[in-house]
């Protein structure tokens, strides 16, 4: 070897130790005597100092490949950030990294199963609306607000409301909230505010699209391998980046799909089965309720609301001895949308009603006494098709008015308060359907070079309307997180740049979804003994303190 080769393959090597990640996009163009290799910037971090093979060992968390473990010696296609599940929380992060100046420049890509393009085009007749829709509290808004999203909200789809009654179904305990009230703030004002998901996901998508076409969006595209990376001789050291293989969905998507990817940061968006938290091998806590959630979009009589149209007050009724608290949230245009939690039994029994007879027991649910309700429970639903009545069973062959004519007779018997919602005239078909109810909470949010958000991190009991608020509230967080560690020359996927956003975020989450537990499990005792007593007490107790009151109004608008 001649001193000019040795000097000139030292310089090389010497050449590598200087090069950054930002320059380490390795494209392979082939020839047919040598092979070239050709450099484009990526994301601005420093090469890692060597470790010995032995040392990185004992360094390296636990991790298990998600599904095969099988490798691909062709480098794969770096990103700064892969974000995993294109829902409120995926699209919303990267909506947020993309409006901010210092993260905007990051190589970002977003992986989504289902076809976002749908998501792109939904739109609905403005006396429609979607069955899945959530409560927003105003700290949520405002974050979308920051970050552009809302201007790509359709506003004449949402639904703010100013007042909330809640109230014991068995003790007759009550407590009423009035943000009026509470602030001199227009905003703080608003106890929450209502939107469809697809209303939300649609602005998302609008929003980082007009930021330009920076983002890689993979839809219909679903991972069918995690694992770690390698060491490459001649480019980068990705091993302890995660690298994620892909695959379409749909056989009749034709986007070209690169073979692998490889995340500084992995986030994990997607959801209470998260295959990034698998492969992190992050453990959870949590249980099944054996309840389900009933939901549906109803249409509603304006006349006998004290506030006139629009309606700006939510209602939520808790049932002891039916499997949970039945909740009224205002949409706009005298509509409104249901949430029913109740036991799997009684789930499936609405769900085989007739629309009338469906009606009938949402308007009872708010209106008749816990023994009546019970009652309307025991009344036929509806014969299966093909099926004729029994003759043997004069109450098998009831109609579906019947429903309506028990719930007619009853109430000439009741006192109904004075605060229940208007009253349910129809239902939009196709809306009424139902979800189980779970309670998880993942043992930590964050591995080297992972982080995980929304419902991925935990899943809670819907009664108090804060699941997406609180995913919603890991993105701000952790959007907060990467862009304090780009400002200040950090590697976003250490877990020195993590640490913060699970700091953050670890505590709030849990006590707020074991308050939901908590609260889901006292009134779920029938009866009038201790613990009824009790809860009753402390809601009465609270509507007597203004300043209690107060305190809590603020926690749950997210102040």
């Amino acid at each position: 070897m001649s001193p000019d080769q040795s000097n000139s393959q030292r310089s090389s090597a010497d050449d590598w130790s200087d090069i950054t990640i930002e320059q380490l996009q390795l494209v392979q163009i082939g020839g047919e005597d040598a092979e070239v290799l050709k450099m484009r910037p990526l994301s601005r971090s420093a090469l890692r100092l060597y470790v010995c093979p032995s040392c990185k060992h004992h360094l390296q968390p636990g991790r298990r490949a998600f599904a095969s473990s099988s490798r691909s010696r062709q480098r794969p296609d770096i990103y700064d950030i892969v974000c995993v599940g294109g829902g409120p929380a995926g699209l919303g992060l990267v909506a947020a990294l993309r409006s901010s100046p210092i993260t905007s420049k990051l190589r970002i890509a977003l992986i989504e199963s289902q076809d976002l393009s749908k998501t792109r085009s939904w739109s609905l007749d403005a006396t429609q609306f979607s069955n899945r829709v959530s409560s927003l509290t105003p700290s949520s808004v405002s974050f979308l607000k920051d970050i552009g999203v809302w201007d790509h909200v359709d506003v004449s789809r949402v639904q703010p409301y100013q007042n909330m009654h809640v109230w014991d179904g068995e003790t007759g305990a009550s407590i009423s909230f009035d943000w009026s009230l509470e602030s001199r703030s227009t905003q703080a004002q608003t106890i929450a505010t209502m939107a469809e998901n697809l209303n939300l996901t649609r602005g998302m998508i609008a929003s980082i699209e007009s930021s330009g076409n920076d983002v890689s969006i993979f839809s219909n595209t679903s991972v069918s391998e995690i694992n770690n990376g390698e060491d490459y001789t001649d480019g980068p050291d990705l091993s302890s980046w995660p690298v994620l293989t892909l695959k379409h969905t749909s056989p009749t998507s034709n986007l070209p799909l690169p073979p692998t990817i490889a995340a500084r940061l992995l986030v994990g968006a997607d959801g209470i089965n998260s295959p990034v938290r698998s492969y992190a091998a992050i453990s959870t806590d949590g249980w099944d309720y054996d309840r389900h959630g009933v939901v549906a979009t109803l249409n509603i009589s304006p006349q006998g609301h004290t506030n006139g149209p629009p309606i700006r007050a939510a209602y939520q009724r808790f049932l002891p001895g039916l499997g949970g608290p039945v909740a009224f949230l205002p949409l706009p245009n005298n509509r409104a949308t249901l949430v029913w939690s109740t036991t799997i039994r009684n789930a499936a029994y609405l769900k085989s009603l007739p629309s009338d007879a469906f009606i009938a027991m949402v308007n009872a649910s708010f209106r008749l006494s816990m023994v009546d309700l019970k009652y309307m429970f025991t009344l036929p639903s509806s014969l299966p098709s093909g099926s004729t009545p029994d003759a043997a069973d004069p109450a098998s062959a009831a109609p579906s008015s019947e429903h309506a004519d028990e719930l007619a007779w009853r109430l000439q018997h009741t006192t109904t308060p004075s605060y229940v919602p208007p009253t349910v005239t129809s239902v939009q078909p196709g809306t009424v359907a139902s979800f189980p109810l779970r309670h998880r909470h993942a043992s930590t949010y964050i591995s080297p070079r992972i982080a995980l958000v929304g419902d991925a991190a935990h899943v809670i009991h819907p009664l108090g309307g804060q699941g997406l608020n609180l995913g919603i509230g890991d993105v701000s967080s952790l959007f907060r997180a990467i862009e304090y560690s780009v400002r200040h020359g950090m590697d976003i996927g250490d877990l020195l740049s993590l640490e913060r956003y699970a700091a953050e975020r670890y505590l709030v989450n849990a006590k707020i979804g074991g308050a939901g537990d908590l609260l889901h499990k006292a009134y779920n005792v029938p009866g009038n003994g201790p613990v009824a007593w009790g809860r009753s007490f402390g809601l009465n107790m609270v509507d007597r303190l203004p300043s209690l009151k107060g305190f809590i109004m603020k926690i749950a608008a997210g102040a």
